[in-house]
């Protein structure tokens, strides 16, 4: 459920500049920002802002950047309860959580192939966007 007002999808034609190492990089749309957060070129604690404003923020402010679920959350998950699929869970994988429940974590090697995919972040959430 969203706010009200709120769109499950990003909306096109915001552009925003990014702090770089003490210097600001050009104008750079949400598409662009999204590809460079899915990169890894980016962290949450970046500095970015509105081309058209003066107030810098962090990264991880920008709707539809990052995932609301927190990586080291995921990474407990998976060390703890990775074998009765509460990570994926967590994640929004319903249906593979299910799956590795039943599996009882794939006799555990799916569990320990989950918990080290996870813990280097190669896992994004169900939406496709990073963890924080």
């Amino acid at each position: 459920m969203t706010p009200e007002g709120a769109t499950t999808t990003p909306p096109g034609g915001h552009r925003f500049v990014v702090s770089g190492g003490g210097e600001s990089l050009g104008t750079i749309t949400l598409e662009q920002l999204r590809a460079m957060a899915a990169a890894r070129q980016l962290t949450p604690t970046t500095r970015v802002r509105n081309a058209a404003g003066n107030h810098w923020f962090e990264a991880r402010q920008v709707p539809w950047l990052y995932s609301d679920r927190q990586w080291l959350v995921a990474v407990v998950l998976s060390v703890f309860l990775g074998a009765l699929g509460i990570d994926r869970f967590y994640l929004g994988y319903t249906w593979l959580g299910v799956a590795k429940l039943v599996t009882v974590g794939g006799l555990g090697i799916w569990a320990l192939v989950d918990c080290v995919l996870i813990a280097v972040r190669m896992v994004p959430d169900s939406d496709g966007l990073p963890l924080r």
